[in-house]
């Protein structure tokens, strides 16, 4: 059995398990895994006439790239009676009834916002699909209520089973300078001091809670959350990354080179930095639209994002990446891994990670790569 044949019968197995459970579920499955096509599928096969479909996603970009894996797999015929919307604008229909729900990067619509549309709308068959269980207690059992997980595969199994290309990812430590340094150690001071000043094991509860309490305590709860924020812009913005990729970039002067980073700000210093274009929320559809293009094509090499490619953008030949902005969950860094990780056995993806030491960055790292392997520490 060649790779295509055991990828279909792994998407069949996902939803086999979806349907022996009445048709109402969650498919948890590695970026790679092919989820797109089990909503498809499931469309495609179950649509009766007469009936109603409703495809949900997190992006414009995603309404149509659906549409064309409709055509790609021959359902074609579909299109008609299934409506492909945002999350955003989702939630604020009412009475609607849909025959079949699908339900793409489904942790993008679990916010108390984007539930509104579960519970003011009816569905006979729903179908979830994401790549990992999120980490949020209150999401998780959102989502095991609403549709239990029927099926779940790794990102790690997915390489296993010759799914998706093998992968490596590269840990590099990188110095504060000096100034920046200062800033961090201020920053981190305060933290300690207002986390003391909250309560040492349950900081982050009471700062929640206290918010509109008495002036002091209101106080010591604005420390907190400031501070975190003042560490986190530090190491987002390091300047040694931009040194550090740099140099990385001398390595593979033939690849095409995806860099994530942590806020958009950073995310055009570094495309201007390493000669290449940034590609993020804040820039217009067209401008996005014309700067992907230019990176399939080739005539642009180095792409760099925030988080408008963690989800729904495949680039086949694009097998080498930079992380440079990280926080603790382990879904985003999953999704960019699984951006260069796509059914091309010929090559390896190589994933640099960029952690400031000893802050609250590297912490964030080991979290957020807790379920991989491949893991090098430089």
């Amino acid at each position: 059995m060649d790779i295509l044949q055991i990828k279909d019968q792994e998407q069949r197995n996902a939803l086999n398990s979806w349907a022996k459970a009445g048709f109402v579920g969650s498919i948890i499955a590695g970026t790679g895994f092919g989820k797109s096509r089990c909503g498809v599928l499931a469309i495609g096969k179950l649509l009766q006439e007469s009936q109603r479909a409703l495809v949900l996603v997190p992006t414009v970009q995603l309404q149509s790239q659906f549409a064309e894996e409709f055509k790609k797999w021959g359902f074609e015929n579909v299109l008609a009676q299934t409506t492909i919307m945002c999350y955003q604008s989702a939630h604020k229909l009412v009475g609607e009834h849909f025959d079949i729900t699908v339900c793409d990067e489904v942790h993008l619509g679990l916010s108390p916002v984007y539930r509104k549309f579960f519970e003011n709308n009816t569905y006979t068959k729903l179908l979830c699909m994401t790549a990992t269980i999120p980490e949020e207690d209150e999401y998780k059992e959102y989502l095991s209520n609403l549709a239990p997980v029927r099926y779940h595969i790794s990102l790690d199994k997915c390489v296993s089973l010759g799914l998706v290309s093998p992968y490596t990812i590269i840990c590099i430590p990188i110095e504060l300078q000096e100034e920046e340094r200062k800033e961090y150690v201020k920053a981190n001071n305060i933290f300690i001091h207002a986390k003391y000043r909250l309560g040492q094991f349950d900081a982050f509860e009471n700062a929640k809670r206290i918010m509109g309490g008495a002036p002091g305590d209101k106080a010591a709860a604005a420390m907190f959350y400031n501070s975190i924020k003042s560490r986190k812009n530090v190491v987002q913005h390091a300047l040694n990354k931009i040194v550090t990729a740099q140099s990385l970039l001398q390595k593979h002067p033939d690849d095409k080179v995806l860099v994530f980073s942590g806020t958009n700000e950073f995310t055009d210093t570094m495309a201007e930095q390493l000669n290449g274009e940034s590609y993020h929320s804040a820039k217009g559809k067209k401008e996005r639209e014309r700067v992907l293009e230019r990176f399939k094509s080739g005539e642009n090499k180095i792409l760099c994002s925030t988080k408008a490619l963690n989800q729904g953008f495949d680039v086949p030949d694009a097998s080498v990446g930079i992380i440079a902005g990280l926080d603790s969950k382990a879904l985003p860094m999953i999704q960019r891994v699984g951006r260069l990780l796509r059914l091309n056995k010929s090559k390896t993806g190589t994933i640099y990670v960029l952690y400031v030491k000893e802050s609250q960055e590297e912490k964030w790292l080991r979290s957020s790569i807790r379920n991989l392997s491949n893991i090098v520490w430089l």
